[in-house]
C-alpha cells in the first residue's frame, strides 16, 4: 500500500498549510468549543421530540382558550378580537391611529387610496403625574393631543375613523369595547381598571367637542401587525410579535370562537382574528420538560414569578439575561475568561439582548463585535477561544428562542390547515438578530408540511390600527 502523505508533509518549513475548513467561503477557522461548555449548554438545545411535544401542548391550550366550557383552564386565553375583515386594497380616505403602550404615545394619520399609502405621525409624552393620576386626566390629555394633531393638519371638519392600539391587558367585548384587566409599565391611573377604555376616550373627545373622531376599533399590536401585512399581502393570516415581549394572533373559523358575544359580530362571516396571548404558555407546568436552571433563575427574579413562561424563554426582555447567567456559570466553573468574572457580568440586566445580535453578526472566526461588547462590560484582553465560547452561548440561547417561536407557529399552521399562509412578524428580536428569520424558516418547514412564508411588518401597531379603522368604517 502506498504511503499517503499528510497535508504539509515534505514542504518547506516557511509554507503555511491552510486546512480545507478554512477555505470555505474564505472564512477563518474558529477554535472548537470545549466539551465542558457544550455540556453546560446542552439543556438549552431542543430535540425534535421536545418541539413536537411543545406543539401538542400548545394546540391543546389553544383549544381550551377558544372553548366556552374549558376557557378557565387555559393559560393561552385566545381572546376574541371581533376583527372579521382583512384589508383588500380598496380602502380609501383618511384614517387616524392612536398607539398607546408606554410613557409615550403616537398619533398617526394614514391616507389610503388603493395601494397608495401616506403616513404622518407625531409622538407625545405622558408625564409621570398623569401616569399615576386619574383616568379622566389621562384621557383628557390624549384627547387634547389628538385634537392638536388633527388641527395641525387642518382636518378638524372631517369625520376621521380611528383605530386604537392599547397595549395593556384587555378583555374585548366587541370591536369597540375593551375593559382594562390591570395596568402595567408604570401606569396606575385610578378609575380605569374594569372600565371600557374606548368609552373613556370617547367621553374625553366629547368634552372638547372640537374635532370629529369616530373610534372604530380597539386592538393590540399583534392584530395590528397582521392587518398591516395583510394590506400588502392577501395571504397574511398570522401576526407574530418577537420583541421585548412575544405574542401571536391568527385567523380562526368564527364557529370555533365560542366565547364571542352574540350580537357583537356578524355570525355569517366565516373568520375572526384571535389574540392568543401565547406568552403565558407554560404557566401551569406545561413546559417543565424544557425548563432549565437558567429559566428558573429568570422567573424567580422577575416582577411576576410564575407568569409569562413562554415569553421569558423567547423575548428580547430576557434573552440577554439568559446569556449572562450561562456566562456567569461558565466563569465560576473556570471555563471562561480564566475564571475571572468582572463585577458587571454579575449584575442582573447588564448583558443586553442587543449584544447577542451584535456578537452573532461577527463573521465566523472574526470577533470584532464580540471584543467591543466584552470591553463595554469590563472584559478585556480575551482570547479567540473566549470569544468563540461567548458566541456559542449566544447562538444556543437565540437558536432556542427561534425554535420555540417556530414550534408555536407550526402548531398554529397545523391548526389552520391552510397552504400558502404568510406570517407577518414585527419586533426588535426578529428585526435585528442576523439569523432569526433563517432559523425560523428552516425549523417551521421541518415541523409541519404546509407552505408558508415570513414577512417583516412595517410599523404594524400604527398602520395596522388605521387599517382596522379603515375596514370597520367601510363595512359600516
Amino acid at each position: 500500500m502506498d504511503h499517503i502523505k499528510s497535508p504539509g508533509e515534505n514542504l518547506p518549513v516557511n509554507v503555511i498549510v491552510r486546512r480545507p475548513c478554512c477555505m470555505k467561503n474564505k472564512e477563518m477557522c474558529a477554535p472548537p468549543i470545549p466539551h465542558e461548555i457544550r455540556e453546560t449548554c446542552k439543556e438549552l438545545i431542543l430535540s425534535e421530540d421536545q418541539m413536537r411535544k411543545i406543539m401538542e401542548r400548545l394546540t391543546d391550550d389553544i383549544n381550551k382558550g377558544l372553548s366556552k366550557s374549558r376557557h378557565d383552564e387555559a393559560v393561552v386565553k385566545c381572546y376574541t378580537t371581533y376583527v372579521q375583515d382583512l384589508p383588500n386594497g380598496t380602502e380609501k380616505g383618511n384614517f387616524l391611529a392612536l398607539d398607546l403602550g408606554g410613557t409615550n404615545f403616537r398619533v398617526l394619520l394614514i391616507t389610503l387610496d388603493g395601494q397608495n399609502f401616506d403616513m404622518k405621525s407625531k409622538i407625545y409624552a405622558i408625564p409621570q403625574s398623569l401616569m399615576l393620576g386619574t383616568g379622566t386626566q389621562l384621557f383628557d390629555h390624549i384627547a387634547q393631543c389628538l385634537a392638536l394633531f388633527v388641527k395641525d393638519l387642518n382636518l378638524q371638519t372631517e369625520v376621521l375613523p380611528l383605530g386604537f392600539t392599547f397595549s395593556f391587558p384587555l378583555v374585548q367585548e366587541g370591536l369597540t369595547e375593551g375593559r382594562l384587566v390591570r395596568w402595567t409599565k408604570g401606569f396606575n391611573c385610578s378609575g380605569v381598571v374594569d372600565e371600557d377604555v374606548v368609552s373613556l376616550l370617547e367621553a374625553a373627545i366629547a368634552r372638547r367637542n372640537d374635532v370629529k373622531i369616530d373610534v372604530c376599533a380597539i386592538l393590540n399590536d399583534t392584530t395590528g401587525t397582521l392587518m398591516s401585512c395583510a394590506w400588502k399581502n392577501k395571504n397574511c393570516r398570522i401576526g407574530l410579535i418577537l420583541g421585548t415581549g412575544s405574542n401571536a394572533c391568527y385567523v380562526e373559523k368564527t364557529e370555533n370562537a365560542e366565547r364571542a358575544i352574540p350580537g357583537k359580530y356578524v355570525a355569517e362571516k366565516p373568520h375572526m382574528l384571535i389574540n392568543m396571548e401565547w406568552g403565558a404558555f407554560g404557566e401551569r407546568d406545561t413546559l417543565d420538560f424544557v425548563i432549565t436552571e437558567f429559566d428558573k433563575d429568570i422567573d424567580d427574579n422577575s416582577i411576576h414569578p410564575g407568569k409569562q413562561i413562554f415569553e421569558k424563554m423567547i423575548s428580547g426582555m430576557y434573552m440577554g439575561e439568559l446569556v449572562r447567567l450561562v456566562l456567569e456559570k461558565l466563569v465560576n466553573s473556570g471555563l471562561l475568561f480564566g475564571g475571572k468574572c468582572p463585577s458587571e457580568l454579575r449584575k442582573r440586566g447588564k448583558f443586553f439582548t442587543k449584544y447577542v445580535s451584535e456578537i452573532e453578526n461577527d463573521p465566523k472566526g472574526k470577533y470584532t463585535n464580540c471584543r467591543e461588547v466584552l470591553a463595554e462590560i469590563g472584559i478585556r484582553n480575551v482570547t479567540d477561544q473566549d470569544c468563540e465560547n461567548v458566541r456559542y452561548v449566544c447562538s444556543v440561547v437565540s437558536r432556542r428562542a427561534a425554535h420555540l417561536a417556530s414550534a408555536g407557529i407550526a402548531a398554529v399552521l397545523n391548526k389552520m390547515g391552510e397552504d400558502n399562509v404568510t406570517v407577518g412578524v414585527d419586533g426588535s428580536v426578529y428585526r435585528f438578530h442576523p439569523h432569526f428569520h433563517d432559523l425560523m424558516t428552516e425549523k417551521i418547514g421541518q415541523l409541519q408540511n404546509h407552505k408558508f412564508d415570513l414577512m417583516l411588518s412595517e410599523d404594524g401597531s400604527g398602520r395596522g390600527a388605521a387599517l382596522v379603522a379603515a375596514v370597520a368604517s367601510q363595512k359600516r
